[in-house]
């Protein structure tokens, strides 16, 4: 998921040594020999191209699903926020509880469907119109949104680390950010056009060990240079500490109650629900888990992976296994950050001090930290985790583009096409994806407050998604008509949001007259705004589906709870074991442990 922190660069470029070079080198050497060992597999049918024949394994399968959420953004971003907010953010990493309700509620329903996509299965609970809609806005939402997001990833991780780099095309001028930008597109780009998802998780499982060990080490060397874990809790203080505590600007204080906003005397001088904050109580108990089980259960960027499962088994063995993967950025990405802080704030590296004195300069904590702390060789190591997390989450997106075109609208369009053409489409509609992504740079680059306006997207596309998917399994009397009409006016609302947010989030000094219809939209918290479009599309998909007549059963057999076979329970009871039970069991123990030990 996108996270409400920006990706800044740290101050001052990292210089990189010959080891490290020859860290990254090696590390590149390995990526192409793995994704060129993945094209040579590939047959030539959509099957073997977009769900890597149905034979991922389940160590596979988890490391995708955990490489293709980590991007270099995520992780600068939470390493940012823990610098300057503590571990609030972890409540998002926390979220490791969704994925066992893919492994758990949601996988026997997609392996029973044997669907390539998401609006796939929407299409064969509901009807072929929804397919088209969640299609069609999954695209725009891919594009907008994650595509946005690597590019611009890619280019300031390619600043930070080399902020002179550039290079004179005759008229044209092209900064390390441009060169960056284009280089990971293209790189990434090429392996994911030829050799499919076979390569993407393949590639995925490599990124995770690198990405896993070179943050571990820069957490091991930060803890050592500031003299252990208790003197890090001593400087940081409890509030830094604290889960419980509700992330909200200055000056102002969010509850369960209306946002207050406070003046410097304590007192009151707004008490409204519509408020243009951070995160209230409110919205992390309620928005957050809607987010969450949208992204985790229901989006093709992620659920592709488990769809690449020979079987039940495998695909919630998979799921379980990323749930684990997804408890380390408490402590990988985030724990960096309050080291970062605590360095600073004792001078134990004056450089780190100097930068923390500037404007947002907690933002730049993790390459910081990379740059001043590492020794040679392992600050290439982690430069490559950093360009690993970008490349498998590009490449995860790029993938899911791809596939959602071709199965969802090509393929629709034309029944009779053969297994060649629609692999042959495939690299097609990946290649059109670096296209529009390479057209997207300078609008990505020109933008202003860009993170902000992205990390809301998903709050305003998400909530008739996860409606439509959740009370459709669980709830077998709502039809088709319920869908549509839930999807369609959930997303008129949802981007309606973002057409208002819009003008305020590229120009910083537009401002909307006070008390004004669009000023009150635009100010209503971001979490509650997408609250309200839950309870919209919920109300609308029951209505609609009462209104008119129930959904055939035989239509529905085994795709929601209520109508799912004695043979279909019995299959997906011996799927499971002791083990799955009880390494799901401990990933909820762990959640539980962390919310119990950050409690301030």
């Amino acid at each position: 998921m996108i996270h409400p922190t920006p990706l800044l660069a740290a101050a001052g470029g990292t210089t990189l040594t010959g080891l490290d070079w020859l860290a990254i080198v090696l590390y590149f050497g390995v990526l192409l020999t793995v994704a060129w060992t993945a094209i040579t597999k590939e047959k030539d049918t959509a099957a073997d191209y977009f769900l890597a024949g149905r034979n991922l394994s389940w160590w596979i399968i988890g490391a995708s699903i955990f490489a293709s959420n980590i991007g270099s953004e995520h992780i600068v971003g939470l390493a940012g926020s823990g610098a300057k907010d503590g571990v609030a953010l972890a409540h998002y990493e926390l979220h490791a509880w969704c994925l066992l309700v893919l492994a758990w509620v949601f996988v026997p329903f997609y392996a029973r469907s044997l669907v390539f996509t998401m609006p796939e299965f929407l299409e064969k609970r509901f009807c072929t119109k929804s397919r088209y809609v969640l299609s069609i806005s999954s695209l725009l939402t891919f594009i907008v949104s994650k595509i946005a997001v690597g590019i611009f990833a890619g280019g300031v991780v390619f600043g930070t680390l080399l902020p002179e780099l550039s290079l004179n095309l005759g008229a044209v001028h092209l900064d390390s950010f441009w060169i960056g930008s284009i280089a990971v597109i293209i790189l990434t780009g090429l392996y994911t056009m030829l050799g499919g998802m076979r390569a993407v998780a393949y590639n995925d499982a490599v990124q995770v060990i690198v990405l896993i060990c070179g943050s571990a080490l820069l957490t091991i060397y930060g803890l050592v240079k500031l003299g252990g874990w208790q003197e890090l809790k001593t400087i940081c203080g409890s509030d830094m500490f604290n889960l419980w505590k509700p992330l909200v600007p200055a000056g102002q204080v969010a509850t369960w109650a209306p946002v207050k906003e406070m003046d410097a005397a304590g007192n009151v001088v707004k008490q409204a629900w519509y408020f243009n904050g951070n995160f209230p109580w409110l919205g992390m108990a309620i928005c957050a888990p809607v987010i969450g089980l949208w992204y985790w259960c229901t989006d093709q960027y992620i659920v592709q992976r488990a769809l690449g499962a020979p079987n039940e088994k495998v695909a919630r063995q998979g799921s379980i296994f990323a749930a684990f993967l997804k408890l380390f950025p408490v402590y990988l990405f985030i724990i960096p950050g309050l080291i970062c802080y605590a360095l600073a704030k004792s001078g134990k590296i004056p450089a780190l001090t100097e930068a923390f004195n500037q404007p947002n300069g907690s933002q730049g904590a993790f390459p910081l930290l990379v740059q001043h702390l590492l020794p040679p060789g392992l600050r290439g190591i982690v430069v490559a985790g950093l360009l690993s997390a970008l490349m498998g989450s590009l490449a995860g997106v790029f993938n899911a583009c791809s596939t959602l075109f071709t199965v969802d609208i090509y393929q629709k369009l034309r029944p009779m096409a053969s297994q060649h053409e629609i692999v042959r489409m495939g690299r097609i509609a990946t290649a059109v994806m670096i296209a529009i992504a390479m057209a997207w740079i300078p609008v990505v680059k020109g933008a202003h407050g860009l993170y902000n306006y992205l990390q809301s997207i998903q709050s305003y596309l998400a909530p008739p998604i996860f409606v439509v998917f959740f009370f459709g399994v669980f709830w077998k009397r709502l039809n088709a008509a319920g869908c549509l009409w839930a999807m369609i006016i959930g997303f008129i609302v949802g981007v309606f949001r973002m057409l208002v947010d819009t003008p305020c989030t590229l120009n910083p000094d537009f401002h909307y007259p006070d008390g004004s219809f669009f000023w009150i939209v635009n100010n209503i918290n971001f979490q509650y705004f997408s609250i309200l479009i839950t309870i919209i599309s919920a109300l609308v998909m029951v209505i609609f589906s009462y209104l008119t007549p129930p959904p055939d059963e035989a239509q529905i057999k085994g795709l929601t709870f209520a109508t799912a076979s004695a043979e279909d329970k019995a299959r997906t009871r011996d799927s499971w074991g002791r083990n799955e039970v009880l390494a799901s069991l401990a990933i909820l123990a762990c959640i539980l442990f962390a919310y119990i030990y950050f409690r301030g």
